[in-house]
């Protein structure tokens, strides 16, 4: 089924999970059962990272062909542009398109390790907005796309990020996932001047539960996204206790995720970091509260 479909029920929300294909066998092992005993909470799709440069095309591809084949589960694969020229790209859609897969994130991808600019490949694409259009125009796939509620690393303002963002949409991308954010009034801002640009797909937040303080401050800092600072002084002084960090962590993804609900998000899209219990926690209490069943009558996601 494709995403767009998804989100046009008007009954509840969509509730998603991302995963990054591991470099190990034993982590392939480990990554294999966490999504076999996420089955069970049924979510609407599940979807797999590609690695930079393409380090993990392969493994990206057999992994969302598996979720979607043998665990019965929508898959969303995710495309960049790096390391491919539009030929290779052509090849892989069609690879996904044989397996059955109707979702791509398209993106333009980080620069490989080491590189200090972005720079496309010969004969490549240069923009994730190139790569929506050539799925669009191409394949009977729902495309989605990025964004970012703190402003694109790489943008100059929110005004010229919202303005390559509309590009994004106009050219075939029909749903949007945010980065990670932590306050919440955050993402509505966002979703309040998106609409404000013209931008009028369904903007679904992106939520990381925090199960580890270092991790969570090395991606904040390479994202660009922001820890509220009451937060940031309650994980510190937990810091030394794992076990304090990740229940203060699935407490506080539960509660935001709660409010995002019952204000009109349309749904959940949750980085897993290819562990399962803090979200198979989380989801649990959320399908337990249904706090969409009284939101507001504005949905952020319309």
């Amino acid at each position: 089924m494709q995403i767009d479909q998804m989100l046009s029920r008007a009954d509840r929300p969509v509730f998603s999970f991302e995963f990054f294909p591991p470099r190990t066998d034993e982590g392939e092992q480990n990554l294999r059962a966490a999504l076999t005993s996420l089955r069970e909470l049924e979510p609407d799709f599940v979807s797999v990272t590609y690695g930079a440069a393409g380090s993990t095309r392969g493994l990206t591809l057999e992994l969302t062909k598996w979720i979607k084949q043998e665990l019965g589960i929508e898959a969303m694969a995710h495309l960049s542009c790096v390391g491919a020229s539009r030929d290779e790209l052509c090849v892989i859609l069609d690879s996904l398109a044989d397996a059955g897969i109707e979702n791509v994130l398209a993106l333009r991808g980080d620069p490989p390790r080491g590189e200090p600019e972005w720079r496309p490949h010969p004969g490549g694409l240069s923009y994730s907005s190139d790569l929506a259009a050539l799925i669009a125009e191409r394949y009977p796939m729902t495309v989605g796309a990025a964004c970012f509620p703190e402003v694109h690393p790489e943008a100059a303002d929110l005004a010229s990020d919202l303005r390559f963002l509309k590009h994004k949409v106009d050219s075939g991308a029909s749903f949007l996932i945010t980065q990670l954010f932590f306050d919440n009034e955050v993402y509505f801002r966002f979703v309040e001047e998106a609409r404000a640009a013209g931008i009028d797909v369904p903007i679904i937040p992106g939520i990381m539960p925090i199960t580890d303080v270092g991790q969570i401050k090395r991606f904040t800092e390479i994202c660009g996204a922001s820890i509220p600072e009451s937060l940031l002084e309650q994980l510190e002084k937990r810091a030394p206790f794992p076990n304090e960090v990740l229940q203060l962590g699935v407490s506080y993804a539960t509660l935001q995720c709660a409010e995002l609900l019952a204000r009109g998000a349309p749904g959940i899209h949750f980085y897993t970091l290819n562990r399962s219990p803090a979200t198979r926690a989380i989801l649990a209490a959320l399908r337990l509260l249904a706090p969409w069943v009284t939101r507001e009558v504005v949905r952020t996601g319309e």
